[in-house]
């Protein structure tokens, strides 16, 4: 298991380790996390300890909306709990027999428009625990489910740690759809089931004039690490534990717009090439834009990829 280690250097010019441990209670996570998840994890924050009904006997630690628009359950384990995954799979259940629910919180705490842009297909499951078994590591390469293992420590300083230890990209949902999403979820369906053949992801989003250009960026966001590829309905996210990245194709000037999580003032803007996105509103995630017309285009741009994926 990926393992983070901290160390200290000493006034003797000696690095010490710095031990990490785990919470005194398992709501002290909760409440940490839930002040910063925006920050930490690309999500944002809609509900602690929801209630799920007779059926399903639980209350959900947290729920959220992700920065792809996709529902999100959360579940803290101070120590290590095998019974997480049966946990996820069951609040997973339940988000699938509440759409109605869900939208009428989300439109209560963000507003009509996010609650207008959920996307059904893929709801997301993240589990933050001090450690996972082997065990559960190998259960979610095999459920269908879409769900995160994220390992916590907290360190002297007031330092806590976030590791993404595994991640399963699930499949798109079965359950049926609302009434107004359906249309709209088949047609991203469509995309995702077009998506499973590496290297392109996202086939039938890239217009065919793009088609080669597109084929050297996505070599360019896979090829420091693992990345998970997400198309959905307007743009394809490149994901770690959050969006690194995100592809917007222009056609009309044959051009890929790249946005990066990355901050503008860390970098030497050029007219035509890289603009600085904070405050004005696009599509996808990310406040550099790079804009990628040719392969010179893009070897300009591998140093803000690399920089993305070290910090991401």
């Amino acid at each position: 298991m990926a393992e983070l280690m901290l160390f200290r250097r000493d006034a003797h010019g000696r690095d010490i380790e710095v031990v990490g441990s785990t919470v005194a209670l398992e709501v002290e996570l909760q409440r940490r996390v839930e002040a910063g998840m925006e920050q930490m994890l690309g999500i944002r924050f809609l509900a602690s300890e929801y209630p799920t009904g007779p059926w399903h006997r639980g209350r959900i630690d947290t729920l959220g909306l992700d920065e792809n628009g996709s529902p999100v359950v959360i579940e803290y384990k101070k120590g290590a709990d095998s019974g997480v995954l049966s946990q996820a799979v069951s609040y997973l259940s339940w988000l699938d027999s509440a759409h109605h629910e869900f939208e009428a919180l989300v439109r209560k705490v963000l507003g009509t428009e996010a609650a207008e842009s959920i996307d059904w297909l893929r709801p997301r499951m993240v589990c933050i625990a001090a450690s996972f078994s082997h065990h559960d590591r190998v259960a979610v390469q095999r459920l269908p489910e879409r769900i995160d293992l994220v390992r916590y420590r907290v360190f002297e300083g007031g330092l806590l740690s976030l590791l993404l230890v595994d991640s399963s990209p699930g499949s798109p949902t079965s359950a049926a759809s609302s009434g107004r999403n359906r249309e709209r979820d088949a047609a991203a369906s469509s995309s995702l089931m077009a998506a499973t053949v590496r290297p392109l992801a996202g086939a039938s989003l890239v217009p065919d004039c793009l088609r080669d250009l597109y084929t050297e960026v996505d070599d360019a966001l896979t090829a420091w690490g693992e990345v998970e590829v997400a198309p959905l309905r307007h743009y394809i996210a490149y994901r770690r534990l959050m969006n690194m990245a995100s592809v917007i194709f222009r056609p009309k000037h044959e051009a890929i717009l790249v946005y990066l999580r990355l901050d503008p003032d860390t970098v030497t803007l050029e007219e035509g090439f890289t603009r600085d996105m904070r405050g004005i509103g696009h599509l996808g995630t990310g406040d550099l834009e790079v804009r990628v017309s040719s392969a010179a285009d893009l070897e300009r741009a591998s140093p803000l990829i690399r920089k993305t994926f070290e910090a991401a």
